[in-house]
């Protein structure tokens, strides 16, 4: 499962003259735009982080979080070809939105400049569970 990112950084969080520079240069940020060639532009890199953003848009009709937030999306995989996998839950096997929401993801997913494909698989092991949801999640739906 990807690492939880937060709303808000530290950094963002102390004033400008404590916040410490590294000793070493940062590392290469792809760019957020594409390049153009003379065969014409290319599209941005598809990045882990383009991804979950899609994803996020996502929300359980029932809940009023997106289904990152709850912990369903357990792996994400892009391919070098732009092709991105999903291995995504659902918080019952019954679950109303068990037809929507996959499709709803992959929708999201497709729309992101780069990618190619689009496989959505719902796995049920493990099982979700409230634990899986991050601390936002757990704050919005007073489950803390």
């Amino acid at each position: 499962m990807p690492a939880r990112r937060r709303a808000v950084s530290e950094a963002e969080n102390l004033p400008r003259a404590t916040v410490p520079v590294p000793d070493v240069a940062a590392p290469a940020v792809p760019p957020a735009h594409g390049t153009w060639t003379p065969e014409g532009a290319t599209p941005p890199p598809l990045t882990e982080d383009a991804v979950i953003g899609a994803v996020a848009t996502v929300y359980d009709p029932e809940i009023p979080v997106n289904i990152y937030e709850l912990g369903l999306i357990y792996a994400l995989e892009l391919g070098d070809d732009g092709v991105v996998k999903v291995e995504m839950t659902l918080t019952t096997p019954s679950c109303p939105s068990a037809q929507e929401l996959p499709s709803q993801v992959e929708e999201a997913i497709r729309l992101l400049p780069g990618v190619t494909d689009v496989a959505v698989e719902i796995v049920w092991d493990p099982p979700w569970d409230p634990s899986r949801m991050s601390e936002d999640a757990r704050l919005a739906l007073n489950m803390y």
